[in-house]
């Protein structure tokens, strides 16, 4: 198991470092040093000594990736693209390009995002394994038919639909509810409900559906008639046996959410102004606060190979069959 971790840590730090490059040649083809500076200093004539200032209190004033000037190493090191990478992979996320300390903006907005993201994923998982568990437990009959086609009507409906309907019917009409904003402690409970029950409702069809799909290739299988064939009942197969083997694709599917517990949902902050990390990144990229997206990106990237390495090592708990080696 140690062997095994010690291997993915390591294979983690190229991608980390493809994905950092490839953020940082793409957000400067689109905004060099002297468009971020022209942008951020906000008049619309500024001058090549105030830009040039600008450029050196940031941390721009060094060449992108080679700097032909220095010697040996230097070339490298002295460069915009290694200033900057090495104080993100020791997690110093220093300021944005506003004059932010990026690092307090992220532990102050992680709450938010997590207050919203956890019940969602929890609420979601409960909600759509139990009706996928029904559906196959009424399969060929009209239930499941009922079921699939209000799955389907669910999928064709956006996502954008569901936050406008739901602030309308239950915020503005109902008055059961804040149509947006957010506030501390408890008091952050009344306005984190719309967004759960938006975020739980608009993935019931597709997750649904993934689920019974799942469930359906496990009760075919040769275990399944073996233990219908030992008098258990259909239920008790269904809880005890079918929905425990499949726990190793839904952990799989499972892992591509986690990075949002901590990212945040972009949408859904935006639209019900949560100030949560979805929100900070888009109003970096509105910005085009280069630090602030690299931030975001890299601090994406590490969450989710540690959900996927979670995922693997979680395989050996709910399978004795899986080994780590």
């Amino acid at each position: 198991m140690t062997a095994y971790l010690l291997r993915r840590l390591l294979n983690a730090v190229p991608i980390l470092i493809g994905v950092n490059f490839i953020t940082f040649v793409l957000f400067f083809v689109v905004n060099p040093p002297d468009a971020m500076a022209r942008m951020q200093l906000g008049q619309k004539y500024v001058t090549q000594e105030a830009i040039e200032q600008w450029k050196h209190a940031h941390g721009y004033d060094l060449p992108l990736l080679y700097n032909d000037r220095a010697e040996g190493t230097a070339r490298f090191t002295r460069t915009i693209f290694f200033q900057k990478s090495v104080n993100l992979f020791l997690f110093r996320f220093g300021r944005s390009d506003s004059g932010r300390d990026i690092g307090a903006d992220i532990r102050q907005r992680m709450w938010p995002s997590l207050a919203i993201a956890v019940p969602t994923l929890l609420l979601g998982l409960a909600v759509n394994i139990t009706c996928a568990l029904l559906l196959v437990f009424f399969r060929r009959t009209y239930l499941e038919w009922s079921g699939l086609a209000l799955c389907v009507g669910l999928m064709s409906i956006s996502a954008l639909f569901y936050i406008i309907a739901g602030q309308y019917l239950f915020g503005k009409l109902m008055k059961l509810v804040p149509i947006s904003g957010y506030d501390t402690g408890l008091a952050a409970i009344k306005f984190v409900i719309l967004p759960v029950t938006v975020g739980v409702v608009s993935g019931i069809g597709s997750g649904v559906r993934w689920y019974r799909t799942l469930f359906l290739e496990e009760i075919e299988k040769d275990y399944v008639r073996t233990a219908r064939a030992k008098g258990l009942s259909e239920p008790r197969v269904l809880f005890g046996h079918v929905f425990q083997n499949a726990l190793i694709p839904i952990l799989t599917g499972v892992v591509t959410i986690l990075p949002l517990l901590f990212m945040g949902n972009l949408l859904m902050e935006s639209f019900f102004s949560i100030p949560g990390l979805g929100s900070y990144t888009i109003e970096a990229i509105q910005r085009q606060d280069f630090a602030i997206v690299r931030a975001m990106v890299f601090l994406g990237s590490v969450l989710y190979i540690a959900g996927l390495i979670l995922t693997d090592i979680s395989y050996t708990l709910v399978d004795p069959r899986v080994r780590l080696q």
